[in-house]
């Protein structure tokens, strides 16, 4: 398609797009009484208006049946959580068995390292991607710690080129197989948070495992973003937050798969509780642990329903529209931002450098963008003028154009403030 940085066009775009309906169905923050032009839901989504339907229910269930909401509610508590399977499975590419909600995102990476990061004294490294999420780095050393190792020698970060912003696949494979007999778990983000890069986790996993190691990801900026297919990629274990690209409310509960070959394996050790016992035994008490098949298995608590609803309202709606419909309308309204900033690029006679890949295969819905001569200033100014984007140092914003509820008129819109902002500063 040849694009035009025109009004006309992009609302010509938007009277196509077969998901313009679904715009509606969220809550925007307003600027001037418009709506905010919103790209940082690779940080937190919007909130669907369904959400507080589902949460006011739980709420009234609460209220008129107490503590029998366990079992009489109209979506029982006991058994909330199972609602979820069959359309997270779906999002993630997995067997409705496989996957699980619970906790939030890093404790659940924690708990999944319980399981499948086993070092000895031989085979104790884990390999990640350079300048991942912090949280991630921080997880990786204190596993480490506790296991008696060192970070400096258990720890091996895949770095990118002399002056180039994202990592070769062929650097991941060649690191794999360097460390070799020595590697003990592979974990890497499936998109990388900073610069958006889609990473190519069936080749990872298959390399992991042909050195004799586990391989797991952190799925955070991939679920409800990429095409996931994690059964069939054969990964061991993932896990995901609810709240960025699946819109599920801030800070909310976080995804897990495990991958239906570890779930007869009673060698696999895990930190147990209550929730993740046999459930038709669960009410029993019984003093041994006898978990539930599947991904269920790894829960420890009981679930947090209040939290759980608005992510079941999101999960439902991801159902109704299907993974590819969003990801053919992220693929073209992401072509049509990067269009507008390269157009904006001529117009003031700046520099603007994406440092996303350009391949389609390597992104998705993030462009990282560095703005050579521009400081702080542009954000502040875009941020006074309805566009609600993201800043990280030194000079980059992030931009992710959520096919559910942006449009293409955001796209010029924000053209046309980013190009009078850069003349006014």
């Amino acid at each position: 398609m040849t694009f035009q940085n025109t009004l006309q066009f992009a609302q010509q775009l938007d009277s196509q797009d077969e998901l313009k309906e679904y715009r509606n169905e969220f809550i925007f923050p307003q600027h001037d009484n418009k709506n905010v032009i919103y790209f940082t839901g690779n940080s937190l989504g919007l909130q669907p208006k369904s959400a507080k339907t589902y949460v006011d229910e739980v709420m009234s269930d609460w209220a008129n049946l107490a503590v029998e909401g366990h079992f009489y509610a109209d979506k029982p508590w006991w058994d909330y959580h199972e609602r979820f399977a069959n359309p997270l499975s779906k999002i993630v590419g997995a067997k409705p068995s496989e996957v699980t909600v619970m906790n939030t995102l890093t404790v659940n990476l924690h708990l999944l390292m319980v399981s499948f990061y086993r070092p000895t004294k031989t085979r104790y490294k884990i390999i990640c991607e350079e300048k991942a999420f912090p949280s991630d780095q921080y997880m990786f050393q204190s596993q480490v710690n506790s296991h008696g190792y060192k970070p400096e020698d258990a720890i091996v970060e895949i770095k990118r080129r002399e002056g180039e912003h994202n990592i070769r696949l062929e650097d991941i494979l060649a690191k794999i197989e360097e460390v070799g007999d020595e590697l003990a778990l592979v974990l890497f983000g499936g998109v990388n948070y900073y610069t958006g890069q889609v990473f190519d986790m069936k080749t990872i996993t298959e390399a992991g495992h042909k050195q004799g190691a586990k391989v797991g990801f952190d799925l955070a900026h991939a679920a409800g973003n990429i095409k996931l297919e994690l059964h069939d990629w054969n990964v061991d274990f993932a896990a995901w937050c609810s709240y960025k690209y699946m819109n599920s409310g801030p800070g909310n509960v976080s995804g897990c798969f495990v991958h239906e070959k570890h779930h007869n394996d009673s060698d696999l050790p895990r930190f147990a509780g209550w929730w993740g016992h046999n459930k038709e035994r669960r009410f029993k008490m019984e003093p041994t642990f006898d978990p539930v098949h599947g991904a269920d298995g790894w829960q420890i608590s009981n679930l947090p329903i209040l939290s759980l609803a608005p992510y079941l309202a999101s999960v439902e709606m991801f159902a109704e529209v299907g993974m590819d419909k969003l990801i053919t309308k992220r693929n073209q309204i992401t072509s049509y931002l990067e269009f507008i900033l390269h157009e904006i690029d001529k117009e003031v006679k700046g520099h603007f450098e994406i440092l996303t890949p350009t391949n389609q295969e390597e992104r998705a819905c993030q462009l990282s963008v560095f703005l050579h001569g521009e400081g702080r200033p542009l954000f502040d100014y875009l941020m006074k003028n309805g566009v609600i984007t993201d800043w990280r140092e030194p000079n980059v914003i992030r931009l992710a154009p959520v096919p559910l509820y942006c449009s293409y008129e955001d796209m010029y819109n924000f053209g046309q403030i980013l190009k009078k902002g850069i003349l006014e500063n």
